[in-house]
Protein backbone atom coordinates (compact mmCIF):
# COMPACT_ATOMS: atom_id res chain seq x y z
CA UNK A 1 0.00 0.00 0.00
CA UNK A 2 1.17 3.24 -1.15
CA UNK A 3 -0.02 6.78 0.52
CA UNK A 4 1.36 10.07 -1.79
CA UNK A 5 1.03 13.58 -0.02
CA UNK A 6 1.29 16.07 -2.23
CA UNK A 7 2.93 19.24 -1.37
CA UNK A 8 -0.50 21.15 -1.02
CA UNK A 9 -1.57 18.40 1.46
CA UNK A 10 0.96 18.89 3.78
CA UNK A 11 0.35 21.16 6.82
CA UNK A 12 2.41 24.65 6.76
CA UNK A 13 2.92 26.71 10.00
CA UNK A 14 4.54 29.86 10.66
CA UNK A 15 5.45 32.21 13.07
CA UNK A 16 7.57 34.52 15.20
CA UNK A 17 10.60 33.39 17.30
CA UNK A 18 13.57 35.02 18.51
CA UNK A 19 15.24 37.17 15.94
CA UNK A 20 13.04 36.36 13.42
CA UNK A 21 10.53 33.82 11.92
CA UNK A 22 10.03 30.41 11.00
CA UNK A 23 8.03 28.93 7.83
CA UNK A 24 7.53 24.67 8.33
CA UNK A 25 5.71 21.85 6.77
CA UNK A 26 4.87 19.54 9.49
CA UNK A 27 4.47 15.95 7.94
CA UNK A 28 2.40 14.60 11.67
CA UNK A 29 0.94 16.12 14.63
CA UNK A 30 3.31 18.35 16.19
CA UNK A 31 2.76 21.59 18.60
CA UNK A 32 -0.92 23.14 18.24
CA UNK A 33 -1.03 20.99 14.80
CA UNK A 34 -3.17 17.98 15.05
CA UNK A 35 -4.44 15.24 12.55
CA UNK A 36 -5.93 12.28 13.88
CA UNK A 37 -4.76 10.53 10.03
CA UNK A 38 -1.31 11.36 10.44
CA UNK A 39 -0.02 10.71 14.13
CA UNK A 40 2.94 9.15 13.86
CA UNK A 41 4.29 6.56 10.95
CA UNK A 42 5.97 3.59 12.86
CA UNK A 43 8.44 4.82 15.43
CA UNK A 44 8.49 8.30 13.57
CA UNK A 45 6.56 10.59 15.27
CA UNK A 46 8.00 13.73 14.24
CA UNK A 47 8.55 15.06 10.51
CA UNK A 48 9.06 18.95 10.15
CA UNK A 49 10.47 21.01 7.46
CA UNK A 50 11.24 23.85 8.87
CA UNK A 51 13.21 27.16 7.57
CA UNK A 52 14.09 29.81 9.95
CA UNK A 53 14.80 33.28 9.22
CA UNK A 54 17.94 35.10 9.25
CA UNK A 55 19.89 34.86 12.42
CA UNK A 56 16.55 33.40 13.87
CA UNK A 57 16.97 31.35 16.93
CA UNK A 58 14.61 28.82 18.19
CA UNK A 59 15.22 30.00 22.24
CA UNK A 60 16.25 27.19 24.44
CA UNK A 61 13.33 24.60 25.16
CA UNK A 62 12.85 21.35 27.06
CA UNK A 63 12.11 17.79 25.47
CA UNK A 64 12.07 14.36 26.61
CA UNK A 65 12.11 10.70 25.87
CA UNK A 66 13.08 11.55 22.00
CA UNK A 67 15.50 10.45 19.35
CA UNK A 68 15.88 13.43 17.06
CA UNK A 69 17.92 13.31 13.75
CA UNK A 70 18.57 16.61 12.39
CA UNK A 71 19.59 17.07 8.72
CA UNK A 72 20.47 20.69 6.67
CA UNK A 73 18.62 21.43 3.44
CA UNK A 74 19.79 25.12 3.03
CA UNK A 75 22.72 27.21 5.00
CA UNK A 76 23.97 26.72 8.56
CA UNK A 77 22.37 25.66 11.44
CA UNK A 78 23.62 25.62 15.08
CA UNK A 79 22.80 23.45 17.92
CA UNK A 80 23.02 24.63 21.53
CA UNK A 81 22.05 22.85 24.68
CA UNK A 82 22.16 23.80 28.77
CA UNK A 83 25.64 21.89 28.95
CA UNK A 84 26.83 23.98 25.89
CA UNK A 85 26.99 20.79 23.53
CA UNK A 86 26.20 20.85 19.16
CA UNK A 87 28.52 22.53 17.16
CA UNK A 88 27.46 24.10 13.21
CA UNK A 89 26.43 22.01 10.33
CA UNK A 90 26.27 23.17 6.61
CA UNK A 91 24.30 21.51 3.99
CA UNK A 92 23.93 17.83 4.08
CA UNK A 93 25.24 17.51 7.62
CA UNK A 94 23.09 15.72 10.03
CA UNK A 95 23.31 15.80 13.75
CA UNK A 96 21.99 13.03 16.30
CA UNK A 97 20.51 13.57 19.40
CA UNK A 98 19.18 11.25 22.99
CA UNK A 99 16.86 13.86 24.25
CA UNK A 100 17.02 11.23 26.78
CA UNK A 101 15.74 11.62 30.47
CA UNK A 102 15.17 15.27 29.31
CA UNK A 103 17.32 18.54 27.76
CA UNK A 104 17.37 21.68 27.37
CA UNK A 105 18.30 22.50 23.51
CA UNK A 106 17.94 24.76 20.69
CA UNK A 107 17.69 25.64 17.14
CA UNK A 108 19.75 28.27 15.39
CA UNK A 109 19.91 30.02 11.77
CA UNK A 110 23.77 30.69 12.47
CA UNK A 111 24.00 33.17 9.41
CA UNK A 112 22.77 36.63 9.89
CA UNK A 113 21.65 37.15 5.62
CA UNK A 114 21.05 33.74 4.45
CA UNK A 115 17.78 31.91 5.49
CA UNK A 116 18.38 28.48 7.06
CA UNK A 117 16.54 25.19 6.22
CA UNK A 118 16.45 22.13 8.24
CA UNK A 119 14.58 19.13 8.17
CA UNK A 120 14.05 17.45 12.15
CA UNK A 121 12.43 13.77 12.43
CA UNK A 122 11.67 12.44 16.01
CA UNK A 123 11.78 8.33 16.92
CA UNK A 124 9.94 7.11 19.84
CA UNK A 125 12.94 5.62 21.69
CA UNK A 126 14.01 2.03 22.89
CA UNK A 127 12.90 2.43 26.47
CA UNK A 128 12.90 5.58 28.49
CA UNK A 129 15.37 7.49 30.45
CA UNK A 130 18.47 7.08 28.57
CA UNK A 131 21.35 9.54 28.74
CA UNK A 132 21.63 12.46 26.65
CA UNK A 133 23.75 12.70 23.89
CA UNK A 134 24.72 14.51 20.88
CA UNK A 135 26.53 13.21 17.50
CA UNK A 136 27.25 14.92 14.33
CA UNK A 137 28.84 14.45 11.10
CA UNK A 138 29.31 16.29 7.78
CA UNK A 139 27.78 14.37 4.31
CA UNK A 140 28.59 15.92 1.36
CA UNK A 141 27.05 15.48 -1.83
CA UNK A 142 29.19 12.43 -3.59
CA UNK A 143 29.47 10.54 -0.73
CA UNK A 144 24.94 10.04 -1.21
CA UNK A 145 25.21 10.25 -5.25
CA UNK A 146 22.94 7.60 -6.64
CA UNK A 147 22.95 5.47 -3.49
CA UNK A 148 21.19 5.31 -0.13
CA UNK A 149 23.62 6.74 2.62
CA UNK A 150 22.48 5.64 5.91
CA UNK A 151 22.53 9.28 8.03
CA UNK A 152 22.03 7.89 11.24
CA UNK A 153 20.56 4.11 12.68
CA UNK A 154 20.26 1.11 14.64
CA UNK A 155 21.11 -1.12 12.22
CA UNK A 156 23.77 0.44 10.12
CA UNK A 157 27.69 1.04 10.58
CA UNK A 158 29.30 4.17 9.88
CA UNK A 159 25.88 5.79 10.36
CA UNK A 160 25.29 8.13 13.55
CA UNK A 161 23.66 5.87 16.24
CA UNK A 162 19.75 6.03 16.74
CA UNK A 163 18.06 4.68 20.07
CA UNK A 164 14.87 3.63 18.06
CA UNK A 165 14.16 0.90 15.93
CA UNK A 166 14.75 2.56 12.34
CA UNK A 167 17.78 4.25 10.14
CA UNK A 168 17.28 7.53 8.27
CA UNK A 169 18.82 7.47 4.41
CA UNK A 170 20.25 10.18 2.38
CA UNK A 171 20.12 10.08 -1.44
CA UNK A 172 20.99 12.64 -4.89
CA UNK A 173 19.60 10.75 -7.47
CA UNK A 174 20.85 11.66 -10.50
CA UNK A 175 18.44 12.39 -13.49
CA UNK A 176 17.44 8.58 -15.37
CA UNK A 177 19.38 6.46 -11.95
CA UNK A 178 16.91 3.96 -9.84
CA UNK A 179 17.71 3.31 -6.25
CA UNK A 180 15.73 0.35 -4.52
CA UNK A 181 15.03 -0.13 -0.44
CA UNK A 182 14.18 -3.69 0.45
CA UNK A 183 11.20 -3.85 3.33
CA UNK A 184 11.34 -6.51 5.73
CA UNK A 185 7.98 -7.83 6.94
CA UNK A 186 6.77 -5.63 9.79
CA UNK A 187 8.24 -2.19 8.75
CA UNK A 188 7.57 0.57 6.38
CA UNK A 189 9.40 3.37 4.59
CA UNK A 190 9.06 7.47 4.54
CA UNK A 191 9.95 9.21 1.28
CA UNK A 192 10.54 12.90 1.00
CA UNK A 193 11.41 15.03 -2.23
CA UNK A 194 13.43 17.60 -0.35
CA UNK A 195 14.21 19.41 -3.62
CA UNK A 196 14.40 18.60 -7.48
CA UNK A 197 12.61 15.53 -8.78
CA UNK A 198 9.71 14.87 -9.79
CA UNK A 199 10.84 11.15 -9.05
CA UNK A 200 8.73 8.13 -9.05
CA UNK A 201 8.28 5.52 -6.45
CA UNK A 202 6.67 2.32 -7.27
CA UNK A 203 4.83 4.10 -10.10
CA UNK A 204 3.55 6.96 -7.98
CA UNK A 205 4.87 10.27 -9.07
CA UNK A 206 6.18 12.36 -6.36
CA UNK A 207 7.10 16.41 -7.27
CA UNK A 208 9.16 18.09 -5.09
CA UNK A 209 8.04 18.48 -1.70
CA UNK A 210 5.60 15.52 -1.86
CA UNK A 211 5.60 12.54 0.16
CA UNK A 212 4.74 9.22 0.32
CA UNK A 213 4.41 6.08 3.23
CA UNK A 214 4.84 2.68 2.20
CA UNK A 215 3.34 -0.31 3.76
CA UNK A 216 3.54 -4.19 3.25
CA UNK A 217 5.92 -3.20 -0.11
CA UNK A 218 8.60 -5.38 -0.01
CA UNK A 219 10.48 -2.94 -2.25
CA UNK A 220 10.66 0.46 -2.43
CA UNK A 221 12.31 1.52 -5.81
CA UNK A 222 12.72 5.46 -6.84
CA UNK A 223 13.50 6.83 -10.35
CA UNK A 224 14.60 10.33 -10.94
CA UNK A 225 12.96 11.94 -13.66
CA UNK A 226 14.98 14.72 -12.73
CA UNK A 227 17.69 15.78 -10.34
CA UNK A 228 16.24 15.09 -6.65
CA UNK A 229 17.80 15.30 -3.26
CA UNK A 230 16.14 12.56 -1.14
CA UNK A 231 15.35 11.87 2.52
CA UNK A 232 14.13 8.28 3.05
CA UNK A 233 12.97 6.02 6.55
CA UNK A 234 12.77 2.99 7.29
CA UNK A 235 11.08 2.06 10.21
CA UNK A 236 9.45 -0.68 12.76
CA UNK A 237 5.53 -0.49 12.57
Amino acid sequence: MILVRLPETIHQAHGDIKNGTFQGRWHFSFDEYTDSKFVRFGQLRVFNDDTLSPGATWPLHPHRHNEVVTYVAEGEFRHEDERGLGGVLTQGGVQHTTVGRGMWHSEINNLPDRPMRFIQMWFLPEKPDLDPSVEQKTVVRSERTNGLLPLASSRHEGALPLRSDGSVFASFLETGRTISLPVEQGRGAYLYVLEGGPVRANGQALPELGAAEFVDEATVRIEADHDAELLLIDTRL
